[in-house]
Parts: C-alpha cells; structure tokens; sequence
C-alpha cells in the first residue's frame, strides 16, 4: 500500500531538513537522497537474497563493507569515509543492474559532517518501510528541482502530463520517446498508462511474453543534455518497475546520431529558453531558425513515424510568432495530422513560471478538415504563486471532447464545434492565412448562443481603443479645467459605479490634439501590476484618457453602457496575459473578450436588480456608519 502524498512529503522535507545546513542546492539534495535510497534498496534485495539461500548476492566479498546496515554501524570521520568510498565505487560491483551503476557513475558524498551523515542515515533507514512506494516517493521528491531554474527547465506537473499521455494514448508495441526527458515525467506516465491499460481486474498483465518483453525493453526511449537529469531520470524509470530503461545523455539539437531514430509517439515539454547568442544544431535541421522550441519542434515532427502521434507543450510564440522559423513549424504541424490546439492557463507552471503555454497534438493517420480547439481554464489548481488543489477542473471534460472528436476522425467524420470552450475551425482559413496564426479566437466567429442569450465579442458591441499619451509639460497642467484619467485614476474607485473626477486637469494649451472621451466610455486598464489589471471604471463625465488605458465606448443601441460595465467586472483580465509578473494586453484581446448579450429589455431588468442591491449596500453602509457613530458617543459618554 503507498504511503499517503502528505507523509510522502513530510519524509521529504525532513530529509531535506536534516541536510539542508551542509547540501544547499536542490539539485545536489535530490543526489544524496537518490543514491542512499538506492543503497538502502540494494541492501534490502541482498538480504531477501540471502534468506532464499540465492549465491548471487549483491554486497559481497570487497563489497560486504558497503551494505547499508553495515555503513550504519559506523560514526564520525569513519562514517563519512566508509560512504564516501560505497557512493562513489558501487558503480563497479558487478552484482547490481546495469542501470543502478549508471545511478551511481560520477557520484560523490557530499554529506560531510559525520552527525548530519549520520542523522540522514537514521532517518532513511527508519522510514524505509514496507508502505513506502518508491515509485510514488521519488515523484514526490522530484518537484523540488523547480526551486532551482537554472537548467532551463520547468518540471510539468504530473496531471498535465497524464491529460496528455491519456489523449494520446500509447498502444503495446509502440516505441515513445521524450527528446528531453528531464527527469523521465512523461515517460513513467506512459509506462504507468501501458501498465494499466493492460492489466486485468486481479492486477495481472494480459500481456504474452513477446509483448510483455517489449513494454519492459522496446517502449520507453529519452535523453536530456544534462547529465544529473539522465541520473534522475534513470533512478524514476527503475523506482517504477522499468529495469533497464532506454535513457542516455544526448544534445537532440547537436548529436547527429539520433537523426537517424524515429517513434510512434512522441510526448514532452522540450525547453523553451534560447542560449543567448543563438542555440546550437546540426546540419540536418531543415527550418532556418537558432529558437530552441523551434528546432525542438521540427525535430519531433520530423522523428514520428508515419503513422506517429505526439501530444506535447510549445510556449505561445510558437503558436502565433510571426518569425519565419515560427512559420515554418506552424505549416509543419498542419502538414502532419494537427488536429487539437489545447490552450493551459497561464498559472499552470507556477511557482516556477508564469508563462503562458499551449499543447499540440498531432496524429499523421488523420487528415482533419477541421481543427479543434480547447481553452482549459481550471486544471484543478488554483493559479496562485503556490498553488493549491480547487474543485474546478476542466480536464476530466476535456479529455472526453479530445478523445470523441480523434475517434470521429478515426472514422471518417468531420465534427465541428462551437462552444464556448471549445470550438472548431476549417484548416483551410488557418493555411489560407499568411502567417498560418494557430490562436484560434483570431479566426472565431460567434454564432451561437447560450441556454438564454447570444454570445459576442466586446468590439462586436462597443468601440475599442486606447487614450492619449499623457502631455509631459507641467505647464500644460497648470488651472486647468479638463480631466485626464490615468491608470491609478481607475485603481483608486476600482469597481465604483462611476469615475467622476480625476487627479490631473489639463488646461487649454494641454488638450489640443487630444481626443475627447464622452461619458459612458468604460476605461479598462492594459498594463502594470496585475493588482491594477482587474481595475475597472466607467466615466461619470467626458475627459481624456491615457494611453495605458483600453477605451471602450458602447454602442447603446446594443448594450447598456453600466451592464458593459458590470460584465467586465466580472472578466478576470489575468487570464488574457502571458506574463503573470508584469502583464500587459493589446487593445485587440480587450475587444475579443466574448460576452453574454441579453436583449435590451433584459438587460435593463439586469440592471434594475444591480441597483436595488447597490441601494441596499449604500443603505447598509450609511447605517453602519451612523451606528459606530453612536457607539463611540456611548464610549465618550463613560468618561464623562
């Protein structure tokens, strides 16, 4: 049975605790951890050795002295010298599995003090249980590197990755490759899925021994460049049953060798970080480009069979960058079976990073007419710097969506859609266009509605624009009588009513050549801190505005100016940014936000309702204050 996540984690963050004084880098902490775990478990598989009367032990001979209960037996400079020679020589026993010496190559304690070593071993060796899942453990254990960015590598979460292992969905015989592997997440999740796709209700494998043989040596293949992710890597794949996995250390983007390699699947998140100065490749790239993701691309498409499948992460330029490398792989996808674009929230690899990401999937056996689009907005976490579980979770729908529409396809058919999640749209408009853009809200048209009203764009509803750039010259300020409504204006009333005065008045020197906002214009911030993003204010009177501030007029005829104002309220603009630091928005993503659009008669009705709670809240107000009022005469009247 395994050991709950919290236990898990309290196991990890003693360990760490225990060690952190002496090892500070979560990279070298995951290394120590690692190597006495797998020392721990060798010792244990010795002694079960023993007990079945087996000659073919593991600690035996000159290596008896570095079994785990006999470094235990040690202390002081002892200890650490007797660990010091098991951790970095046990690559050389020939007893143990070829992907346990390749664990322990290069490795060397860096555990020190003799009481610290000690409490570590103590505290492995008590909560080496046997409701410790090591498999479990060690992907618990994993999550730590994200406090350490500086490979250029953010660790996708494990539900990510199994949505995308689930869409995809790997069959026995099928080789799958990760060309930067990290620490082997999508791989452990594709042998997990295989495990239990095949696996009947008593827990067996309803597998022959020519399948099972090649789901344990001819499924699972990945490198990384950096030599401490293979060992992680290695170490995960061998914790969750696979002895000898096909992982190595390999450049994808240098090593011309593995050109020569092709999968049937392919899933990853391959690094987004571009070397300053230009990545580096080999000759056999087709695409001009010295981008990372670009080349990383390429080299996937170009690497899946002809019948291949791949599900993987991209960052946002590659959807819509207008570079001509961008271009190129947005025509390669098309060309080789796109068929799903998944937008993710921008909060998914918090804490690590904000940025926005997308998943492509690819299948080469379909020729989609069509092409699916899907905004997840919850994924069951909340978007936070630290995120936390939340009820809300989009995924389990769309895997469902994902995988109905691929059967369609399988079988001829060319759904369409038009949700509000999820949509539909002709390959043919994306190849059409020039930049082969694969945002899909650029080529949306909405013509559906919802259980009661149509939905529409806000620029299908109202003029969209930006203000003025503010004059400089305090001179232009000076008596003056014209308000000029900035950024903090709409931060100081936030979610009143009505913006009715401003901080700044131009005089009439300042406003020539400005335009002139009317009344109603809804003033809705695109830049700054993401506190002020979700400002929102409507003016109570005509004035101008700044140019960090979107414009939107009404047009009255089809929406009430204050019902505009109250549905964007209620618009989390966050969700419309890539950059959750400091984000910024273009003036064309404030007027494609999509809204509900009521009638005028419903929406005065909606209004009417508005009004009467605002009355009453004004009314609460009023009576709460006139109340600590007289509460503080009562208290002025005990001292006399």
């Amino acid at each position: 049975m395994s050991t709950k996540p919290q236990e898990l984690n309290k196991v990890i963050a003693d360990l760490r605790q225990i060690i952190v004084g002496k090892v500070a880098m979560p990279t070298d902490q995951i290394e120590q951890i690692t190597l006495f775990l797998f020392l721990k478990q060798l010792s244990r598989k010795h002694d079960d050795l023993v007990r079945i009367g087996s000659k073919e032990l593991i600690f035996t001979g000159a290596w008896e002295r570095y079994h785990f209960d006999v470094l235990m037996r040690h202390s002081g400079e002892e200890l650490v010298k007797e660990c010091r020679e098991a951790v970095e020589s046990l690559y050389k026993n020939p007893h143990i599995d070829p992907t346990v010496r390749k664990v322990f190559e290069r490795s060397y304690l860096k555990i020190l003090e003799p009481k610290v070593l000690s409490s570590f071993l103590q505290y492995l060796n008590d909560k080496f249980s046997d409701g410790l899942d090591l498999g479990d453990f060690y992907e618990s254990l994993l999550p730590i590197l994200g406090t350490q960015n500086e490979l250029g590598q953010f660790r996708t979460p494990r539900h990510i990755i199994d949505f995308i292992v689930r869409v995809v969905d790997p069959n026995i015989g099928e080789k799958i490759a990760d060309p930067a592997c990290g620490t082997a997440g999508f791989l452990v999740a594709a042998f997990n899925y295989l495990k239990g796709k095949y696996t009947d209700e008593k827990g067996r494998l309803k597998l022959n021994p020519e399948q099972t043989k090649k789901l344990y040596n001819e499924t699972i293949f990945g490198w990384d460049m950096e030599p401490l992710m293979v060992k992680f890597s290695l170490a995960n794949l061998y914790l969750h049953g696979l002895k000898v996995p096909n992982v190595s250390e390999n450049d994808t983007l240098l090593n011309e060798n593995l050109w020569q390699h092709t999968f049937d699947i392919i899933v990853a998140n391959p690094p987004f970080i571009t070397p300053k100065g230009g990545a580096r490749r080999h000759s056999r790239f087709a695409i001009t480009s010295n981008k990372t993701e670009v080349l990383f691309c390429e080299y996937m498409v170009h690497h899946l069979n002809f019948n291949g499948r791949m599900g993987v992460i991209v960052p946002e330029g590659i959807i819509f960058d207008g570079s001509k490398g961008h271009q190129a792989i947005r025509k390669l996808f098309l060309d080789n079976g796109l068929w799903c674009v998944v937008s993710l929230p921008s909060g998914v690899f918090n804490p690590y990073s904000g940025k926005k990401t997308n998943i492509i999937f690819l299948d080469k056996t379909l020729k989609p007419e069509n092409i699916l689009f899907y905004e997840i907005k919850n994924h069951g976490f909340s978007l936070t710097t630290n995120p936390s579980p939340v009820k809300e979770n989009d995924i389990p729908n769309t895997i469902e969506i994902l995988k109905s529409y691929r059967s369609e396809l399988q079988n001829g058919k060319q759904k369409t859609f038009n949700e509000i999640s999820y949509f539909t749209l002709a390959r043919a408009d994306i190849v059409n266009n020039k930049s082969l853009n694969l945002t899909g809200s650029t080529y949306r048209t909405i013509k559906r509605t919802n259980k009661k009203w149509q939905l529409v764009r806000v620029n299908e509803v109202a003029e969209i624009g930006s203000g003025n750039s503010a004059p400089q010259e305090k001179k232009l300020f000076e008596n003056g009588k014209f308000p000029f409504f900035r950024t903090s204006d709409v931060g100081a009333v936030h979610i009143s009513d009505n913006l009715i005065s401003s901080r700044d008045n131009l005089n009439e020197a300042g406003i020539k050549g400005l335009k002139l906002f009317p009344k109603n214009t809804i003033l809705f911030p695109k830049s700054g801190a993401s506190t002020f993003l979700n400002h929102r204010a409507m003016l109570g009177v005509s004035g101008y505005v700044s140019s960090h501030l979107a414009t939107i007029i009404p047009d009255e005829a089809k929406i009430i100016p204050s019902f505009l104002f109250h549905i964007l309220l209620s618009i989390d603009a966050r969700s419309l940014t890539n950059d959750q630091d400091y984000p910024s928005l273009k003036t064309s993503d404030v007027g494609n936000i999509i809204i509900p659009l009521p009638s005028i008669k419903d929406q005065q009705k909606i209004m009417n309702d508005i009004e009467r709670y605002n009355r009453e809240n004004r009314e609460y107000t009023e009576k709460i204050a006139k109340n600590k009022g007289k509460i503080g005469a009562i208290i002025k009247s005990i001292y006399g």
